[in-house]
């Protein structure tokens, strides 16, 4: 069984929010504390028309093709997620912590693995595919505790 040990960073993430949070208690009963709320700049998100796709040029003369509105959401949470994996890689280099379990879809998972440094990848103990970004803490408490005592066992 993984252990939620003191000290350890839990991220909670999803396209669009991260908290960054730690347990304050032992494993037995954590208490998870906010160390910091990132989220995505929406007026960035939102800068192309929701109301219809986009166009763009082709290498033609006079042809253009349509961009899916899709792709541009996919986009900036794709790179809202390289913000969150910049600044986990630079406070876990400096040392802020020693243990992360990363809470997250499972695609946006797979970017943030993509983008950790190896060194911050090695303190990853557990990851659990689930969006919790929007549950009060003390349910993310017990989803975790379920979580990993059954990821294990």
């Amino acid at each position: 069984m993984v252990a939620l040990a003191q000290g350890t960073w839990v991220i909670i993430a999803d396209g669009e929010k991260a908290l960054f949070t730690e347990n304050v208690t032992d494993a037995e009963n954590p208490n998870l504390v906010v160390v910091s709320v990132e989220e995505q700049d929406h007026l960035a998100a939102r800068s192309k028309p929701s109301d219809r796709a986009g166009r763009r040029n082709d290498t033609g003369p006079n042809q253009k093709s349509a961009v899916e509105e899709d792709t541009w959401r996919t986009h900036a949470k794709s790179l809202f997620v390289q913000d969150v994996a910049n600044l986990l890689n630079k406070k876990g280099l400096k040392g802020a912590y020693k243990r992360l379990v990363l809470v997250a879809s499972p695609q946006v998972l797979g970017l943030l693995r993509r983008r950790l440094h190896s060194e911050v990848l090695a303190k990853v103990v557990a990851e659990v595919d689930k969006t919790l970004t929007n549950h009060p803490l003390h349910k993310v408490e017990k989803v975790l505790q379920r979580q990993l005592r059954t990821s294990t066992a």
